[in-house]
């Protein structure tokens, strides 16, 4: 068993290392394998018993039967093969996970075809082995169907999408009809955030009023307008009045005052000042951060060892930040 188990990985391996990556695959005479399953060899095993049989005995009615069921087969194994001949496969990731998330691809089967493709499998086909059991699908004719599949994510950086195993066994599961496609498309893993990571570095109190700048130390008390409150906004940003009108006491329905803040101001995540020497602790911290600086608006800027992003803000800039930590 352990030796049926090393040839198999060895041979899957030779494999994928000869298969192209394509953003899409078509499935052809070419490039499709048949075989019969376990109930197929079973079914021939006892064809071939109710053969000997029927010689044996000069049983005509056995010769009928034998050839019959053997008829069947020889069908179904051509309509297997005509149930996956033509459809198109295509892949597309999600944009990106924090690691220990799974990540969802989402598989396209195109049927150009005016014939309907019933039991069409897709699953996910690793070095190793393939992972559970396929996910089943319809495709009806001249028509698009997707199916969605979901691959663990351990480690940060940008990973391929992994190869893809699509089969069908129909119509009488005595043989699967079966294509390997290793996909071009790729997805990000950022780092998972640290789940009770400090407050930000260089941040003044909340009750001094808004952020200060991190070189000048400026400040602002100018005030711009009215915000929606936010968990942590001192009492004396609350707009009392506005509070008192609405007569509420969910303080989700509260405002507060918007500082204006001084071009100058500006937070520097660095690597340096995480106070973790572990590579991968720094990451989970500095992503940490990175989600906190977006969600309470500020200018913020990434220092790794090699890589500086200057201060900005906006998805944009989270994400280039969050791609270097997954990266560097």
């Amino acid at each position: 068993m352990i030796v049926a188990r090393a040839w198999n990985r060895l041979w899957r391996q030779w494999w994928l290392k000869r298969l192209p990556a394509a953003h899409q695959s078509t499935l052809t005479h070419r490039n499709v394998y048949i075989l019969p399953t376990r109930a197929g060899w079973m079914l021939a095993i006892t064809l071939l018993l109710l053969l000997v049989g029927s010689i044996n005995y000069q049983l005509n009615l056995g010769y009928l039967l034998t050839f019959l069921i053997a008829g069947c087969a020889l069908i179904g194994l051509h309509v297997a093969h005509g149930n996956v001949c033509g459809l198109q496969v295509s892949a597309q990731a999600d944009e990106a996970v924090f690691a220990g998330q799974p990540v969802r691809v989402s598989i396209r089967l195109q049927n150009p075809s005016r014939k309907h493709r019933y039991a069409i499998g897709l699953n996910w086909w690793s070095e190793q082995a393939q992972h559970g059991d396929p996910t089943w699908a319809d495709v009806p004719a001249t028509a698009a169907q997707g199916v969605d599949l979901s691959w663990p994510t351990t480690q940060r950086g940008r990973w391929p999408v992994p190869p893809v195993a699509v089969e069908t066994r129909f119509p009488l599961g005595t043989f699967r009809v079966w294509h390997w496609w290793k996909p071009a498309a790729t997805y990000w893993v950022y780092p998972a955030p640290e789940t009770s990571a400090p407050a930000l570095p260089h941040l003044p109190h909340p009750d001094d009023g808004p952020a200060l700048g991190a070189q000048t130390g400026a400040r602002s008390d100018e005030v711009d307008g009215l915000r929606p409150y936010r968990r942590g906004d001192p009492l004396k940003w609350i707009a009392w009045k506005k509070a008192a009108r609405l007569g509420d006491d969910n303080p989700a329905q509260w405002a507060s005052r918007d500082f204006s803040r001084p071009p100058s101001a500006e937070l520097w995540l660095d690597a340096t000042s995480c106070g973790l020497s572990d590579l991968e602790g720094q990451r989970s911290r500095l992503c940490a951060w990175v989600l906190q600086a977006e969600e309470r608006g500020l200018h913020y800027g990434l220092r790794l060892h090699d890589v500086e992003i200057a201060p900005n803000q906006g998805p944009a800039h989270r994400q280039r930040c969050l791609e270097a930590l997954a990266c560097h």
